[in-house]
């Protein structure tokens, strides 16, 4: 009721309360093993996704670039939302200062922003590979394959931050975000006035972004499997292994998706229980940043073999 029925514009310091699990007594500690587990393996994965690709020199290629740029949305996505999750089951503690809900929302809405811009890059990086490999040194060369990931980020970045400027000066009358981590319509929700240019330029930007990246990976895995097609009519075995790099970067996005539209699908559900759409809303942050690091790592024979190698290597030296 605070949240309607106050009309008086809080001042700041402003200390908002997240509504969170409702957690049954002594079942806070499970709960917070649970979440340590699943933030160790985010932690474990993309680290050794990343490391492997880092010291190893024959995987500095452009589609292992792509795939740190990816590891480091995932880790921001993971250490956004995850450690105050724990705190949260470990303490009950479920306050946060106005500037570190802003914080945490932004980031998780650029883990959203930027794993859909690199995909867009890796898509066109595969499409490159593919359908045209004799120029493909030429096209993606360190210079631009750097400028991409800029741009990718930057992209992600301007959007975002352009969602977050619609904040400044919107008075707050309620203090209790209604979920279980801080994001830009449960913060808005507080206003005391409308916010419509914000609810306008978020859609808007949603539709926008989602559309134009599966409109780049649509179609460049389309024109990558017509050059299959055609090269499998002519016995020719060139780029079968390009095109065998090209499933991980397709299963990653199905499973954002699918994790992103049960997110949406479970606000449609009035007799589901809080508990559990707050559970399957959480789950395009806990989901896709520990399988993502496991289908890299498996389906890349160059990535998992670097990865066997290095740990084989470590295990002798402890000998």
């Amino acid at each position: 009721m605070e949240n309607i029925t106050r009309l008086t514009p809080l001042k700041q310091p402003i200390v908002f309360e997240l509504e969170g699990f409702d957690v049954p007594p002594g079942y806070g500690s499970l709960l917070f093993i649970l979440a340590l587990i699943n933030y160790t393996v985010v932690l474990l994965g993309n680290g050794v996704v990343a490391f492997v690709i880092i010291i190893d020199k024959n995987l500095h290629r452009p589609m292992f670039v792509l795939v740190c740029h990816l590891v480091a949305c995932d880790l921001l996505g993971g250490t956004a939302a995850l450690p105050r999750l724990m705190m949260q089951f470990l303490t009950g503690q479920k306050k946060i200062s106005y500037a570190s809900a802003l914080v945490q929302a932004f980031c998780l809405h650029m883990y959203g922003g930027a794993l859909q811009t690199i995909q867009g890059v890796m898509a066109y990086d595969r499409y490159v590979a593919v359908c045209e490999p004799l120029r493909y040194p030429t096209i993606m060369t360190a210079a631009r394959l750097h400028t991409s990931c800029a741009l990718a980020w930057i992209v992600a970045f301007i959007l975002i931050g352009v969602l977050f400027a619609f904040h400044i000066n919107v008075p707050l009358c309620g203090t209790t975000i209604k979920d279980i981590f801080c994001s830009n319509r449960p913060i808005l929700r507080l206003a005391c006035i409308p916010t419509p240019i914000n609810d306008i330029y978020g859609l808007t930007m949603t539709w926008f972004l989602s559309t134009s990246v599966f409109l780049i990976i649509a179609f460049s895995y389309f024109r990558i499997l017509r050059t299959s097609i055609k090269q499998h009519r002519g016995n020719s075995s060139i780029n079968r292994k390009a095109l065998k790099t090209c499933a991980p970067q397709i299963i990653v996005y199905v499973i954002y998706r699918v994790a992103a539209l049960i997110m949406i699908l479970s606000h449609r559900f009035p007799s589901l229980s809080q508990n559990i759409k707050k559970f399957l809303g959480i789950q395009f942050i806990i989901v896709p940043p520990v399988i993502n690091p496991m289908i890299y790592g498996l389906v890349i024979k160059e990535l998992r073999t670097s990865i066997f190698r290095h740990f084989i290597k470590q295990c002798s030296l402890k000998k």
